[in-house]
C-alpha cells in the first residue's frame, strides 16, 4: 500500500480525534476574537500549537505505518476456508482480521493432518489385529493336535507374530519424534547378512536359493531403518516366490544401488505405480489374502527419510526386482 493510501487509512482512523482538535480550536479562536486579545501573541501560540500537534501526529502516522508493515509481513509468512468477519475501516483491525483468516486455515490444515495419522494408525492397527489373529489360531490348533505339535510349524508362526511386532513397533516409530535416525558410514555387506540371517529358515522351509556375493561397499546411513527396508524386502521376495531363487547384488550400471531380486509370480503393471501408496495391495495382495499394503508403503517412507530412493521393475510370471539407491547424502534429511 503506497503512501497516499496510508495516510487517508490514517485520517480516516483517526477521524474523531481530528474533528475534536478541530472543534477545539475554533473554540479557541472565538474566545480570542471576543476578548480582542493582542494577534501577534495569539498568532504565535497557534503556531506553536500547530506545529506541536503536527509533531505528534507525524509520530503517530509514522507508528502507524510502522505497525501495518509488521502485521503485513506476519501475514506473509504464515502460509494458509475463511471464517467470517465484521467489515471494517481500520486498516489495523483489517490486519488483524486478515493475521486471524490465515491462523484458522493454518490450524485447520493441522488438525486434517492430525486426523489424516490418526486414521491412517487406526485402519494400520485394525488390519494389524485382524492379521496378527491368523499366526495366533494356527499355533493353538497345533497345539491341540493329538501327538506332539511340529515345532518348525509352530515356529514359523511364532516368526509371523514377531514380525507383525515389529512393523507396528517401526509404524509408530517413523511418525513420532523419536525416530532415532544415527547416520554413520556402514557396511552394507553387514546390513544384509543381518536380513538375511533373520529369514534363513524360510529360505530353508521353502528351498528358495540364495544367490548372494560379498558387494564390499559402504554407505552413509542409519542401519537399523536400511536393515528393516532390506528384510520387508526379502519378506515379500519369499512370500511371493513359490520356487526358485532370490539374488542380492550391486546394481551394474548404478555402482551405489543395491538391488534384491527374485523369480516369482512378480506384479501386474497396472499395479506398479501403486506399490508404494499406504494401503494398496494389488492383484497380488488380494489373491494373497494376507497382504496389507504397508510393508512396501512404509520402505518408501523410510528410504525418504534417509535420503534414499527405492524402485521395483516387475514382468509377470518372471519376477520383480527392487533397487535401493543409496547414493544421496541422508545428511540432507530434516
Amino acid at each position: 500500500m503506497n503512501r497516499a493510501r496510508l495516510f487517508l487509512a490514517y485520517v480516516r482512523q483517526n477521524l474523531f480525534a481530528l474533528l475534536t482538535v478541530a472543534g477545539a480550536s475554533v473554540i479557541f479562536l472565538v474566545v480570542i476574537a471576543l476578548y480582542r486579545l493582542p494577534a501577534e501573541s495569539v498568532g504565535y501560540a497557534s503556531l506553536l500549537a500547530a506545529l506541536f500537534l503536527l509533531v505528534v501526529g507525524a509520530f503517530r502516522f509514522r507508528s502507524f505505518c510502522r505497525k501495518h508493515r509488521e502485521l503485513e509481513a506476519l501475514r506473509d509468512r504464515i502460509a494458509i476456508p475463511a471464517f467470517p468477519l465484521p467489515e471494517t475501516d481500520n486498516l489495523i483491525e483489517r490486519d488483524y482480521q486478515e493475521l486471524l483468516r490465515l491462523l484458522d486455515r493454518e490450524r485447520g490444515r493441522i488438525v486434517y493432518e492430525k486426523d489424516r495419522a490418526y486414521q491412517e494408525m487406526t485402519e494400520y492397527h485394525t488390519i494389524w489385529a485382524h492379521q496378527i489373529k491368523t499366526p495366533i489360531s494356527a499355533m493353538r490348533l497345533l497345539l491341540q493336535t493329538d501327538g506332539a505339535p511340529d515345532r518348525d510349524e509352530l515356529r514359523e508362526q511364532l516368526f509371523r507374530i514377531e514380525q507383525y511386532a515389529e512393523m507396528v513397533l517401526q509404524f509408530i516409530r517413523l511418525d513420532g519424534r523419536g525416530s532415532d535416525f544415527v547416520f554413520r558410514t556402514v557396511e552394507l555387506d553387514d546390513c544384509v547378512k543381518q536380513a538375511v540371517r533373520k529369514y534363513a529358515p524360510m529360505f530353508i522351509r521353502k528351498q528358495i536359493r540364495l544367490n548372494y556375493e560379498p558387494v564390499r561397499a559402504q554407505v552413509l546411513t542409519d542401519e537399523k531403518w536400511l536393515v528393516f527396508v532390506i528384510e520387508q524386502i526379502l519378506s515379500n521376495a519369499l512370500k511371493y516366490t513359490p520356487r526358485g531363487e532370490i539374488s542380492i547384488y550391486m546394481h551394474p550400471d548404478r555402482p551405489d544401488a543395491l538391488v534384491i531380486e527374485d523369480t516369482g509370480i512378480g506384479i501386474d503393471p497396472a499395479d506398479l505405480p501403486r506399490v508404494f501408496e499406504h494401503g494398496y495391495t494389488g492383484f497380488n495382495g488380494r489373491a494373497d489374502k494376507k497382504s496389507t499394503g504397508i510393508g512396501l508403503w512404509l520402505c518408501k517412507r523410510v528410504m525418504d527419510r534417509l535420503s534414499h530412493t527405492i524402485a521395483i521393475e516387475s514382468e509377470v510370471g518372471k519376477g520383480t526386482r527392487v533397487i535401493l539407491g543409496l547414493e544421496n547424502d541422508p545428511l540432507e534429511v530434516e
